[in-house]
């Protein structure tokens, strides 16, 4: 079912009451929400009371920052990992004078099918690491938006990039060169040793993690020691259980196919296809590669060895292709160089571990949808490194874990902005019978086509620019209000209402599970947490 406004006034004058009718139920929502978190939480947290002094990090008298003094013949941090994550933060905490041994189970490239678009605020936090040269010399493509298609129709959304040098914009590759090139850089640096090999567990004393126990690339059983140990091995983490309570979901499956000899509808954009049942995904990874990911929802996959999965992608997807890669798709799918990966999705629940911190996607996933991954990791370390920077010595392991709790907390709004995106947009774009979800789906496309701040606020969040929790949920049910007003237009029936009805409550049941399991109280008002407050130590600053 679907409706469109034909009284011109009411199309434009309208939208803007909507937006704001839309945004004072939101707020009354969120408000609930929030009082319902904070008693929850002061039940259930676990966080002690800490100094409200607001949060500094010191510098030496003249204002600028030195790196600490380290001493000879030791490790200062261990990273499990040289991922995205584990590879930036090792350049990241070398560059700032840290002996940094990095233990990676492969260090040849790999070939994955994600991980292969950063979007502009995380290329704006590439920048602030200083490394934005890790996407030249491996024909990164630069991206200014996407393009939104269902049942034959389509709208452009470009990235707010106006306040912006040209050179900023969102970038696609392949993912296994990037990583090869920010290894590369890490290595680079004097202090900063890079391993192959494979991490069988953490050394743990008396509940304090002093290194891990691993295997050489040759077999060798050894023990590596440091103050701190941080964890990134990744969505398939095998240390991540004794640092926090994973409650992983898995929604659905991307299928990877690289097509060639081909161009895309608009250049340079992503091209999103609100296909049946789910989202159809399209970016350039390189001048000539196209990448198509076609997400199939359950935890069961099509056969790709008996070629059910080579039917399904040519009967069932290739209709929905735009016909500028109709041809090409098929050609793909019949050459046979079909991948596939589980998306999942894990908020943050870690365990506060003296000498052990996660990062990356061993600590918190999202679905890949809307390509955050890159942004949460880079926004982290950004964040980590500026706690890290008074600390001179780390070997207080109680006192240091105590003052990284705000790290925990600081986190929040970015990460939890983009992660409730994703999972929200994903739910909104899949298919599904049910009129009410046929409506938002609808709702959530015209209102992106309408363009200004209809389609300039998300995509400034979803592009990482302004991940701001309020803006999120406000837009959120923007689109649901805007549903609404199409079905009781021109007239309403009982019927119309009541999928209006529906339709709200539906849009409440999809995105406040997110932000419940996100945290609302860390989400929205971090300031009111303890953790937030945390200095660094005195003694470990000398």
């Amino acid at each position: 079912m679907s409706h469109s406004f034909t009284n011109p006034l009411f199309l434009f004058l309208p939208m803007d009451y909507m937006f704001i009718f839309g945004s004072v139920i939101a707020s009354g929502l969120v408000f609930v929400l929030v009082l319902y978190g904070s008693a929850s939480n002061k039940r259930k947290s676990s966080v002690p009371s800490a100094t409200t002094h607001a949060q500094s990090i010191k510098t030496s008298e003249n204002g600028t920052w030195t790196p600490p003094q380290v001493s000879e013949g030791c490790d200062d941090i261990i990273i499990v990992g040289a991922g995205v994550a584990g590879a930036a933060l090792a350049f990241t905490l070398g560059k700032d004078g840290r002996r940094v041994h990095v233990i990676e189970r492969d260090l040849n490239e790999q070939e994955r099918i994600v991980g292969e678009l950063l979007q502009p605020g995380g290329y704006l936090k590439l920048i602030e690491l200083g490394l934005e040269d890790c996407v030249d010399e491996i024909d990164a493509q630069q991206v200014f938006g996407y393009a939104l298609y269902k049942d034959g129709k389509n709208t452009k959304l470009s990235y707010p990039l106006e306040k912006f040098s040209s050179d900023i914009s969102g970038k696609s590759f392949h993912n296994g060169r990037f990583i090869q090139r920010m290894r590369a850089k890490a290595s680079s640096l004097p202090n900063v040793k890079l391993e192959q090999g494979t991490v069988t567990s953490l050394l743990e004393e008396n509940g304090i993690v002093k290194g891990v126990h691993y295997k050489t690339k040759s077999g060798e059983e050894l023990t590596a020691k440091a103050p701190l140990t941080i964890v990134c091995d990744g969505c398939f983490s095998n240390l991540r259980r004794s640092l926090c309570n994973p409650k992983v979901d898995l929604p659905s499956y991307f299928v990877g196919l690289i097509l060639e000899n081909c161009n895309l509808p608009y250049a340079n954009h992503g091209h999103v296809i609100l296909g049946d049942p789910s989202p159809i995904l399209f970016y350039p990874i390189s001048s000539t590669e196209i990448r198509c990911l076609v997400d199939v929802p359950g935890q069961k996959l099509p056969s790709l060895g008996n070629g059910d999965m080579a039917r399904y992608l040519k009967t069932v997807v290739a209709p929905q292709v735009p016909s500028e890669l109709h041809d090409s798709f098929i050609a793909t799918v019949e050459k046979g160089n079909i991948r596939s990966m589980p998306n999942r999705s894990m908020p943050a629940s870690p365990y506060p571990t003296p000498g052990a911190l996660l990062m990356g996607d061993a600590f918190n996933m999202r679905h890949p949808l809307t390509g955050g991954g890159m942004t949460v990791a880079l926004s982290d370390i950004v964040l980590l490194r500026d706690l890290l920077r008074p600390l001179r010595d780390l070997h207080d392991s109680t006192a240091l874990c105590k003052y990284l709790e705000s790290f925990y907390t600081l986190r929040k709004p970015v990460a939890s902005t983009i992660n409730t995106l994703a999972g929200a947009l994903y739910k909104v774009f899949c298919a599904s019978p049910d009129p009410a979800r046929k409506e938002m789906r609808q709702a959530c496309f015209d209102y992106l086509s309408l363009g200004g701040v209809f389609s300039q606020g998300p995509i400034a969040l979803l592009s990482g620019l302004n991940p701001r929790p309020l803006s999120l949920v406000l837009h959120f049910f923007a689109v649901a209000i805007y549903g609404v007003g199409r079905l009781l237009v021109p007239f309403p029936s009982p019927t119309r209402m009541w999928i209006g009805a529906r339709l709200i409550s539906g849009a409440s049941g999809i995105i406040f599970p997110i932000i419940k399991a996100e945290g609302v109280r860390q989400m929205f008002f971090p300031v009111t947490v303890p953790a937030y407050y945390r200095t660094p130590p005195v003694n470990l600053q000398n």
